[in-house]
């Protein structure tokens, strides 16, 4: 590297861990001339980054805020913090910026040396998170899938599908959308030569990475993530069934935990088709819509609904009793 680029560098750091420097203080500290430092000022200027000049004797230097985001230099400690941080918010701990960090990472994590990648492992393998309802994916997993999709790199890796069949895929990676918790790949499948969505918590890569491809025409990221919500459902729920709902379709949609498409059948009048692994667990959402509904053509969601009623109207007398005996007991004759 060569001495004024070193500089450059030297100076950009001191700039980002101190708010504001004289024109001497920084001279002192790279051991060159005032006049050395307003000409390096000026080449930061050039590359991007906002520094702000104050004039007078009590003048100098402080990095500003600019209309574009420059490279920044992080010491050791910030960059773990950073990609631990990161590490953490593509788990899903912050709601709406899973995606974003992922893609952030996989940047990070080209340029961390080999001793900072270390200590946030060990941060990952000591650090004990609550659990979460969703399915644990490694971040290591996500930047390894994020790379290949910045890169254009081929991917192979092992894949257990939903009902437990194993299989070993090749594919050219494309997207990783997060929906609900859960982490998929948008890949065009080689074997298969068609688009297919795949769970990343149940991918095993293999390495090395395979070869560079030519990127193939891809439909706007709105539909993409459109198509594997609607995948997605249809390839976790073993059980779905239609049902009209006596009520606004958005007071529905309002009401769901989850995006589902609905159907519009008049002002006090829609239809969905929910999914679920098991009849009860479907009948339990229901009850949480707060609105009167009809199923249609699904006599075991029916049954378990009915079934449900029964345990309710146990429970209900059964709590009436308690609470009789309880009020008798308080109250003894005379």
């Amino acid at each position: 590297m060569s001495g004024t680029s070193a500089r450059l560098l030297r100076l950009l750091s001191l700039l980002q861990a101190q708010r504001d420097w004289t024109g001497t203080e920084l001279a002192t500290r790279l051991g060159v001339t005032t006049r050395t430092i307003r000409n390096d000022i000026g080449r930061l200027r050039g590359l991007g980054y906002p520094v702000d000049a104050r004039p007078g004797v009590a003048g100098g230097y402080r990095l500003g805020t600019g209309g574009a985001l420059p490279p920044l230099l992080l010491d050791d400690e910030e960059a773990v913090a950073v990609a631990v941080g990161l590490r953490t918010a593509a788990n899903g701990s912050i709601a709406g910026i899973e995606e974003t960090s992922v893609r952030a990472l996989a940047k990070l994590q080209q340029v961390l040396p080999a001793r900072l990648r270390h200590q946030v492992s060990a941060f990952q393998s000591y650090a004990l998170p609550m659990p979460s309802p969703g399915p644990q994916v490694d971040p290591d997993v996500l930047t390894v899938i994020a790379s290949a999709c910045r890169d254009h790199e081929r991917l192979r890796f092992d894949y257990r599908a939903h009902a437990g069949a194993a299989s070993r895929r090749s594919v050219e990676p494309y997207r990783l959308v997060n929906d609900r918790r859960r982490w998929y790949l948008v890949a065009w499948d080689l074997d298969r030569d068609a688009w297919r969505t795949f769970r990343v918590d149940r991918i095993e890569p293999r390495t090395p990475a395979g070869p560079r491809f030519m990127p193939r025409e891809l439909p706007p990221d709105p539909e993409i993530t459109a198509q594997v919500a609607r995948g997605a459902g249809e390839a976790t729920w073993r059980y779905r069934a239609r049902v009209i709902v006596h009520a606004p379709a958005s007071y529905v949609r309002g009401r769901l935990p989850i995006p589902v498409e609905v159907e519009s059948l008049g002002e006090d009048r829609c239809a969905f088709e929910p999914g679920s692994d098991h009849p009860q667990m479907l009948a339990l959402h229901l009850g949480l819509l707060d609105a009167d509904f009809t199923i249609v053509d699904a006599p075991e969601l029916v049954d378990a609904l009915h079934d449900l009623t029964k345990r309710y109207q146990r429970a209900i007398d059964a709590s009436r009793r308690a609470s009789a005996c309880s009020a008798h007991s308080s109250h003894p004759s005379a």
